[in-house]
């Protein structure tokens, strides 16, 4: 009989701490996973999941528009926010059912409770139970970061925005990551009036600077407000809203203030620091490529490791560590040439590297195309595709791929795995076109609009 009453406890019923749990289960482990809030964690219950239903649901009135163009009698009529908000309620009630049922199947025992760390083999619940394991999992994710200013306490972020009982007229978004950009979209799209500050040169940074740039100008064009160099100096709350005033000097009252200005690991109060736990100047719990503390018993996984945020490598690195510790296969998890897509309006899908960093790294072509796509043009639109091939001049192997429009997120995927496998340009010049799409661009881009 062993000495600990699991082999494995995770902390956090996220993607990241489901998945470990169950795959070390399959593998005969006794798993315990406590979970304070809601199972599903930040993608399925206030993220990925809820955000893109509200993208949809903020894309339908442009495609009624688009209707009518082509020859429909249709008009739209307004958004029912609160016949919208029920049903993705429930739609989130049902995916927190499902993760429970997975877990409950796959023998995982569950605790609606807190869990802190005692020591290197303890956990201590808010429900007043504690419990040993062999080995103690934290994959408790990431929180929202707001700075601290004269009327911080009235701002809202992702986490608040799902519960909004009514639609605001009016909206100051504040940040210029890819959750601020979505959200910027959703509500422009949903009718609502967007405001949206950032301090920096350019929206989304880190992303392919020709890629943001035509992100941040097709945004403008569908009607976002964007100021960019500019941030909140004070804002407070007055009878018909919050009065926010700008480092441009701009003061306006807004129905609701949005803040998306970053996220922090959620390591806080953990009992991670008592325990001798190494921990990053941000609060991210240090960990090897096993995802392996300093501590042998603790090991971490997700965006609490800040390592590349993202729900997907989440659950490769929870499934990595339950192989490794529980299946005899150690493996790590790979974080090279990750796929990802940012749900703006217009969408962009990336992969591998900017023309930024590839410069750095030696000679690269560039291939590049930009155009109105067959349905937009018929429709009067003029809005833009980006296409944008990123090419070792040395090697012929394509480094980066960059897309701009509409399905941006579902055409990286497929381009990711052409990228993975190491494809070159010539492997993408010699795939037939499918005709007609906005696609076929990517294999029919001959000559390089600039080499570097």
């Amino acid at each position: 009989m062993s000495q600990f009453d699991y082999d494995l406890f995770v902390i956090g019923g996220g993607s990241g701490g489901v998945r470990a749990g169950r795959i070390a289960a399959e593998h005969g482990a006794r798993v315990g996973l406590a979970e304070e809030y809601r199972m599903g964690g930040t993608c399925v219950i206030r993220g990925c999941v809820p955000k893109k239903l509200m993208v949809y649901a903020s894309g339908y009135p442009g495609q009624v528009h688009d209707a009518a163009a082509y020859g429909w009698d249709a008009e739209v009529h307004g958004f029912n926010w609160t016949k919208f908000r029920a049903k993705l309620d429930a739609e989130l009630d049902r995916l927190e059912a499902a993760y429970r049922g997975n877990l409950d199947r796959s023998g995982v025992v569950t605790h609606n409770a807190r869990a802190v760390l005692k020591d290197p083999h303890m956990v201590e619940l808010s429900d007043g139970q504690s419990f040993t394991a062999a080995h103690i999992l934290v994959a408790t994710g990431g929180r929202p970061f707001v700075p601290d200013f004269p009327g911080s306490d009235l701002v809202m972020t992702s986490n608040e925005v799902f519960k909004l009982d009514q639609q605001p007229e009016s909206i100051l978004i504040v940040g210029g990551g890819y959750i601020a950009c979505e959200f910027a979209g959703i509500f422009n799209g949903l009718g609502t009036e967007v405001t949206q500050f950032y301090r920096g040169a350019q929206v989304l940074r880190g992303f392919d600077d020709e890629a943001r740039g035509h992100v941040a100008d097709a945004m403008q064009a569908r009607g976002v407000e964007l100021h960019l160099g500019c941030n909140v100096m004070e804002m407070r709350q007055v009878e018909d809203g919050i009065w926010v005033k700008a480092s441009n000097g701009m003061e306006q009252v807004f129905d609701k203030v949005l803040y998306a200005t970053g996220r922090k690991p959620n390591s806080a109060g953990l009992g991670l620091e008592e325990i001798g736990v190494e921990m990053g100047r941000n609060g991210e719990i240090k960990v090897d490529d096993y995802s392996q503390t300093n501590i042998p018993s603790i090991f971490a996984v997700g965006d609490v490791t800040d390592r590349v945020n993202l729900t997907p490598v989440a659950i490769r690195e929870g499934h990595a560590f339950a192989d490794t510790v529980f299946g005899g296969t150690p493996r790590k998890a790979d974080h090279d040439l990750i796929p990802s897509a940012v749900f703006t309006q217009p969408e962009l899908g990336t992969v591998g590297l900017t023309e930024e960093q590839a410069r750095d790294e030696g000679p690269i072509e560039v291939y590049c195309a930009s155009f109105r796509p067959m349905q937009a043009l018929f429709a009067g639109h003029e809005e833009r595709v980006l296409m944008k091939l990123i090419v070792c001049a040395d090697t012929r192997k394509v480094l980066g791929v960059h897309l701009v429009g509409d399905h941006a997120g579902e055409l990286i995927q497929l381009a990711g795995i052409a990228v993975k496998m190491g494809a070159t340009k010539e492997d993408f010049d010699r795939t037939m076109a499918v005709h007609p799409t906005m696609a076929e661009e990517l294999v029919t881009m001959k000559t390089p609009v600039r080499t570097a």
